[in-house]
Parts: C-alpha cells; structure tokens; sequence
C-alpha cells in the first residue's frame, strides 16, 4: 500500500468514525464516549500525515507510535459502544475490523522501521 492509498483510508476511517459517533443515542455516557472516539479516531490520519514529513527516521517512528497508540484506543471505545449495546454489533464490526487492519499495517511499519534504525 503507498503513502498515497493509505492516507486516503485514514481520510475514509476518519469519516466513518464521525458518522458512526453522529448515531450514538443522546445519553449522558454515549456523549462521553463519543466524544473520546471522535478524537481518537480522526486524529491517526493527522498523525500520519506527520510521519509522512518526518524530519528523520527517529521522528518518523515517533509519530508512528502516536498513530498506534490511537488506534488501540479507538479499538477500546469501538468494543465499548459494542459491548454495551449503544449501537448494533453488526453495524460496529467492519468498522472495528477497519480500525485493527489499520493498527496492524502500522505495527508492521513500526517493526520495519526499529529493524532499520537497528542496522545504522
């Protein structure tokens, strides 16, 4: 996958999370919760833009890291929202899917990108 294609999926993840978060019902505890998701979950595509303009490969596996971090937090809350019943698992499973495909193709990168810092 380029740079290219998997910005444009961030793009795409992004807005699906908000959509999803817009069907959240009008509770005390959803508004909580999506207000957490909204943030977690747009805000790997902006930290993967930056990684993208690393100014090194210390800094790109520094912003990587962000992206990891917010993706396992974003899989938090989806399970929750499930979990709890806010809304249908069979509405939130491809998204969490998305969310852990997401995770592992940065994972990989993350991998790749410590072996090769390793090497120099």
């Amino acid at each position: 996958m380029t740079e290219t294609e998997l910005k444009e999926r961030f793009k795409k993840f992004s807005i699906r999370i908000m959509k999803m978060v817009d069907c959240l019902p009008n509770t005390l505890s959803a508004r909580a919760i999506g207000g957490q998701v909204v943030r977690s979950g747009t805000s790997p595509g902006a930290n993967y833009r930056a990684a993208c303009i690393a100014k090194s490969e210390k800094d790109f596996l520094n912003k990587l890291k962000m992206v990891e971090e917010e993706l396992d937090e974003t899989c938090h809350w989806i399970e929750l929202i499930i979990e709890s019943g806010m809304l249908p698992k069979e509405r939130m499973e491809p998204l969490c899917d998305e969310c852990k495909e997401l995770l592992s193709i940065i994972v990989r990168s993350i991998t790749s990108t410590r072996k090769h810092l390793a090497q120099q």
